[in-house]
Order: C-alpha cells, then structure tokens, then sequence
C-alpha cells in the first residue's frame, strides 16, 4: 500500500514539472505582446485584483519607455507665424483708432469681449510661443491616438469661434486629427445659422456642426458632441480659444500610455479687452473649497524637478481637457441629470480618481482662453437653481460622508433642494468597483484641508468697518459690484450683524472679505490714494492681504504692512496710502474683534 502511495506521488509530481516546463517553453517561444496587448488586457483585468493591475501598469510604463519617439513640431510653420506682420499679430496687444465707438460698447456688453476687435484681428493670426524651453525640445511617442475636438457654443461670436478652430488646424498634425465638431446649443442668432454652415463649407474639409433642437447646456452639449465623435480621444474646448504650438501630443501621450488617463493643458488668458496672449500662471493643482468654488494647490516639490512632465492634479478646472473615449463612456460620461452647467468638472474628477484613473495637467500644451468681462446677463434656460441641485447630485453619489461639510457652509440650502434620482450613477459607481472619497481625500487631494478646511476657523474680526475720524460712516460696498472701489457710508445699527453691504470679515485666508461671500477688498495700485475694489477672493495674498492692528486700530495692506487703510472724509472715499499713526483717519474699528485668534494671526498656514 505504501510502495502504491508513493508511485502515485511521484507519477504526479513529474506531472506537475512537466506542466510548468511546457508552459515555461511555450512562454518562451511565444512572440512579445504588443503595447496594445497589454493595455487591452489590462482594461479588461478585474479592478479588485491591485497586484495584478499593478504588474501590468509597470509592464506597460517599461514598454513605453523604450518605445520610439519623434519630433512633433512644425518648424516651418512657426518660423512662418514669427515673421508675421499685423493688427495683433505674435499675440500682441490691439487697439481699433477711428471707429464706432458706441457699436464697439455695445458689441462689448453682448459677448464679454471686446468683439468689434476680434473682428479686425485675422482669425488665422499668429501667437507667443511661451513654453518652458524644454517643451521645445521635447518628443513625444511616436504612435498616437487620434483625437476628436469638440466644441460647445451658445451665441458665440462668429470670428472668436473661427479662430478658435484656425488655431487647432494650423497647430496640430492633421493625421491625429479625427474631427472638429462643433456643438451649437440652440442659438439665437442668425449669424450662427445657415452663414456659420456656407464659411464651414467653403473653409474646412474636417469640421461639422451638431445643432440641438433645445437649449440643453454646457453638460447635454458636450454628451451631445461625443455620441458622435469618432476619436479615439475626446478633447473638450470652449468656443473662444487659441492653442499654443504642438499642443497636442502632451495632451494625448499620457492617454497612449495609461487608457485610462485624463490631461488638461495649461490655461494661458486671451484678453477680452485688448486680445493679447499671455501666461495666466506657471501651474498649480486643481481643487476645490467647502462651497464648491475652484480653487487651486501649489506644486509638489517633485512636480518641479522637470517642468515639462505632467504632474498629477486632483480636479479640473473643466473647460478644456482630454479624456480616452472608451473610459469617458465606462464612467458613463457626465451624469445627465447635471442641469446646464454647474458641479460637472468636480463629478468627472472624482470619477477619474476613484474608479482607476489618474488626473494630470501637461505643462507643454498650452491653451489660452478668454475669460469674459462685463457683458449683459443671459437669460436663465431653467429659471430655478440648477447649480446647487449639480452640486447636491455630485455629492450624495460621490461625497459619501464628506457631503455634510458642503452642506454645512451654505447654511440649510440643501435641505430644500431634490437631487432627483441618483440610482443610476449609484450602479455606476458600484459596477466601477470605485473607492471611497475619503480614499480620495486622503491620497489625491491629501493637502486640500490645510488650506481649505471643512469647518473653517473663526475670523478674526467682523461685521462694520467703522471710521473713528467720524463714527457715523463705515466702509460699504455702494451695491457698486466687481471690481469698482468701495466707499463710506452712514453705518448699520447692529455692528456685529450688519447688512451685507457692511458686513466684512478678516478671514483665515488673511482677507478682508464679505463676510460669508467671496468678494474681497483688493488694491492693485502702488502710488498714493490707491483705491481699494471689490474683487473675487483667490485666498493667495497679495493685493489681497490684510492685517488689523488691535492696538493702533490700524488696517495694513501687504506682505510689507505699511500701506494703510484711510478714510476720505469729505469725499466719502477710501484709499490706501503710506500707514501714519498720527493721522485719525487711518483708525478703524470692527463690529467684532476675536483678539485671541488675532494674536495667532501669524502663524503658518494649516495651524488653525
């Protein structure tokens, strides 16, 4: 019986051996898989096996740094823009002489810019090559997805929506070029119609127009666009743009290597009054506060070791990024029970990161955008708030217990409003396999709360500004709104709790804001009598920086601390000028002092 036992387990150990030598040679024998092999098998590979997913993302990050790579520049094509002559030309700045002066306001309240400009600009103009010098060099693979442009348009101005299109077709390869589709969001006006059809025809070979038979929004606009796109990579713009040279490979390289990729580029500023191009920043993380405002984070130190290589970022900005378009559609692209627009790029992030994507902006390509002036308000498509409804919807699917802090700070709103129903991007989410947002919190946006924290700390002085040269007058707003300056004005009855318009806070952010409100007190001007406007808060210092005096009673503007706050008396004006101890009119009172946190003031940030 023994002698048997033992046959037996010999018999099947050689067995074994010689199934793992077989498998082993046959391995062997077997040519190398492909990069598109592997990714396949890794996007069909079950999310709850890490280690396997693991191996297979370094399989593909070994492949892709030995695979080839070219040049994607155009040189020809910018040594043409660099001897190009004219009204705007290299991005410069213009200006219109002898001309309508009341059209040129008028076609300014209707667009946000200055369109009678855009107008005298060439739609196919030339533009300041302003990467780092490294992108300059750069190469990028070899082989890469094709992408499908998507623009969305409402009433867009005919020659910013042309130059937005003339500046992806002169500065992209056309062979990664699937499409241009173009969007329309049921607009109004003529210009737009059957004209926007005939220059389409007689102007581009790769470019259609979707025309909606209602207003749906920027959301159901963009679901629109990508129903239809053919790409292998959908890249979402706004209709008043203009790319930088080779912007494109940047974006879509990260996307060759990890399918599951989204890239923003970054955001450059096309003026709205002058249209010069210029650099907005030199990057930062994208993020966001405890009332869903955007907000942004610094760069890790490892971000600037190579400012050329895409870091990661936890949110979007959202208007302009690049996403595979078979992960855009496993996410289920937007929720479209999101309304018009509102709370979409933090919904898309959040996804992104916790259903096995990664997030990055890519320093060498560059966009630019024109970010709107004053300009006549739009009707409301939907005459209710579709914004904070965005907004609730986004958290009860993706906050889980973190929800409670957005609907902490905006004081029982969110108790009135109905998400409507959520069960399909609960499945969604469950099917996903997708983790926590504390998962989130703790390893995307791991440095969020030192800036921004869930329950803010205390301010450190609020409700009336009062003028102890004369104690019936206070700092007020005027109802003068955005970037105009502030006055005085005869001063509320309850200092404390003021109307809005006195209502300021020197807040944690070491502003002097609205309180509860993000309008803050900012002084651009150097010289004497500098005037002191209302501004959207950006929580970063500078013109924005306020500290209050207790003892000398004193409001210091700056890093430096000498400019002060002073009241003009007889003109009911207020400026900052060279702080004087001696003067009256530079002593200022708040409703409320809270002296021990003021004591603190100068403790570093996150030490609340």
């Amino acid at each position: 019986m023994r002698r048997r036992q033992r046959f037996l387990f010999k018999l099947g150990l050689i067995g074994t051996i010689g199934i793992f030598l077989f498998l082993l040679l046959n391995n062997a024998l077997s040519p190398a898989k492909s990069t598109d092999e592997i990714k396949a098998e890794a996007r069909i590979q079950s999310k709850g096996d890490t280690e396997i997913e693991k191996a297979q993302e370094k399989q593909i990050a070994d492949l892709e740094t030995t695979a080839e790579r070219i040049d994607w520049h155009d040189h020809d094509a910018i040594t043409r823009d660099l001897n190009r002559e004219g009204l705007g030309e290299q991005g410069k700045k213009a200006y219109l002489e002898d001309h309508d002066r009341d059209r040129e306001k008028l076609m300014y309240r209707q667009n946000g810019f200055n369109a009678m400009l855009s107008d005298a600009i060439s739609v196919n103009r030339s533009v300041p090559d302003i990467r780092y010098e490294g992108c300059k060099h750069q190469k990028y693979l070899k082989k890469l997805p094709k992408a499908s442009i998507i623009f969305i348009f409402y009433d867009e101005h005919p020659s910013v929506l042309y130059r937005s299109i003339y500046s992806v077709l002169n500065r992209s390869p056309q062979h990664l070029l699937e499409e241009i589709i173009l969007v329309d969001d049921f607009s109004d006006r003529d210009s737009l119609k059957q004209p926007l059809d005939d220059y389409i025809a007689a102007n581009f070979d790769i470019v259609k127009v979707v025309r909606l038979e209602k207003r749906t929004g920027l959301i159901g606009a963009r679901m629109a666009g990508a129903r239809v796109a053919k790409g292998e990579v959908l890249i979402f713009f706004d209709s008043h743009i203009e790319t930088n040279y080779n912007w494109l490979p940047p974006l879509l390289e990260p996307i060759a290597i990890n399918p599951k990729a989204s890239v923003c580029p970054f955001i450059d500023v096309v003026s709205h009054s002058d249209f010069e191009y210029r650099a907005q920043d030199e990057g930062a993380r994208g993020a966001f506060d405890w009332q869903f405002y955007y907000k942004r984070l610094p760069l890790l130190p490892e971000d600037l070791l190579d400012r050329a290589k895409p870091f990661k970022s936890p949110i979007m900005a959202g208007g302009l990024f690049a996403i595979g378009t078979d992960f855009f559609w496993q996410l289920g692209g937007y929720d479209e029970g999101l309304d018009i627009w509102g709370g979409e790029q933090y919904e898309l992030s959040f996804k992104i990161w916790m259903c096995g994507g990664e997030l990055l902006d890519a320093p060498c390509s560059r966009v630019a955008h024109i970010y709107r002036g004053p300009m006549d308000s739009r009707k409301n498509p939907r005459n209710t708030d579709y914004v904070h409804k965005n907004y609730k919807r986004v958290a009860e699917v993706w906050m889980d217990e973190y929800k409670e802090y957005l609907y902490a700070h905006d004081e029982g709103l969110y108790e009135t409003i109905d998400a409507g129903d959520i069960s399909k991007q609960v499945a969604l989410r469950k099917q996903n396999k997708c983790k926590s947002f504390k998962w989130f919190m703790q390893n995307v946006a791991f440095d969020l709360t030192k800036v921004y924290p869930p329950v803010e700390p205390p301010d450190y002085a609020f409700g009336t500004l009062q003028s102890l040269a004369n104690e019936r007058l206070c700092v007020d707003t005027l109802n003068v709104g955005l970037h105009n300056p502030v006055g005085l004005y005869p001063c509320a009855e309850n200092h404390k709790r003021p109307q809005k318009n006195q209502n300021w806070a020197l807040s944690w952010h070491r502003d002097l804001r609205l309180r509860n409100h993000k309008e803050c007190l900012d002084v651009a001007e150097s010289g004497p009598n500098a005037k002191a406007k209302l501004w959207e808060c950006h929580g970063q210092g500078g013109n924005q920086f306020w500290f209050y005096e207790e003892n000398s009673k004193m409001v210091k503007h700056g890093s430096n601390l000498d400019r002060c706050l002073e009241a003009d008396l007889s003109s009911h004006k207020v400026y900052v000028n060279k702080c004087d101890e001696l003067k009256d009119s530079m002593k200022w009172q708040f409703g409320f002092v809270n002296s021990s946190a003021l004591a603190n003031f100068n403790k570093k940030d996150g030490e609340f």
